[in-house]
């Protein structure tokens, strides 16, 4: 639980690099799981533009707009009390000016509840992260494998292979540190290459397929859950398998009501005093579950 745990800053994770604490980041698009992540030891919610392909099924995080970021993160602010929460901003959000970048920033904190941004890109977003920054607004950069570039990099492919591409990461993850990042997300990229420029910065890096060198983890929440029997990444460890559990549940629901045994009495309302038919579930606990629209008392 939540109760008696300090709030995540952006000052205390950078501490806990000095400190030699991983990180824990999540990405997550609602409440409900925003709740349960806020509960447990997680310490950044990422609310990524990888909502295009997991919330909606799209193919790609491209078509996402700043609107759908602002609302999904405006869910997961309405629960956090302790996790620190970023926001993603989408393809074609801060690519054309460093001016544009600042406005759409400050929507996502805005209208969003934002803590702080993400943004890919190196050295082309340099004067970006500074005028976001000098707002006020904490940037966190990303470099490798960054899925807007997903058509140039002609797929979703390990990214900084070679010693001329991998000098360049170095150099372009120094620069934005040394523009005011405060954190960088590393993906999809070899985990060597990772583990040095891990080394070489003064702020955490997050990776994602980029080995256990980072100064902490990322993974999609949907990814770690295994809520997708068909999405079996490399880079991607399941920590439950709850597919087949959510599918049972339903085959067991859809069961229940063609057998006519739910609802029962437990989970019906009666007339009240005086009335026919079964009074359970008309008193004052039938609102406990509030959360997901239960009935309070009349």
């Amino acid at each position: 639980m939540t109760e008696g745990r300090k709030r995540v800053t952006v000052p205390s994770l950078v501490r806990q690099k000095s400190e030699g604490r991983p990180i824990v980041m999540v990405t997550c698009y609602d409440a409900t799981f925003a709740r349960l992540v806020d509960q447990s030891e997680v310490d950044i919610v990422l609310v990524g533009d990888s909502l295009g392909m997991v919330m909606q099924g799209r193919e790609h995080t491209l078509e996402v707009s700043v609107e759908e970021v602002a609302y999904h993160t405006r869910c997961v602010r309405r629960v956090l009390r302790r996790a620190h929460l970023v926001a993603d901003m989408p393809f074609m959000s801060y690519q054309v000016s460093p001016e544009q970048a600042l406005e759409n920033a400050g929507r996502l904190v805005r209208e969003g509840g934002a803590e702080a941004v993400k943004l890919e890109g190196g050295a082309r977003v340099l004067e970006a992260v500074r005028r976001i920054t000098a707002a006020g607004i904490p940037v966190m950069g990303h470099l490798g494998l960054t899925p807007q570039s997903v058509h140039a990099f002609g797929g979703f492919k390990v990214q900084a292979k070679d010693e001329e591409a991998a000098a360049e990461l170095e150099r372009e993850a120094l620069a934005l540190q040394e523009a005011g990042c405060y954190t960088l997300v590393l993906e999809g990229i070899p985990a060597p290459l990772a583990k040095r420029v891990s080394a070489a910065l003064r702020i955490p890096t997050i990776g994602i397929g980029a080995g256990v060198g980072c100064d902490g983890q990322v993974l999609v929440i949907q990814d770690l859950l295994g809520l997708d029997d068909g999405f079996k990444p490399k880079f991607v460890k399941r920590f439950a398998e709850l597919a087949g559990t959510v599918r049972e549940a339903l085959n067991d629901y859809a069961r229940e009501v063609r057998e006519r045994s739910f609802p029962g009495d437990e989970n019906s309302f009666g007339l009240g005093k005086g009335g026919t038919g079964s009074d359970a579930g008309s008193g004052s606990d039938s609102g406990s579950g509030s959360g997901s629209g239960g009935y309070g008392p009349a």
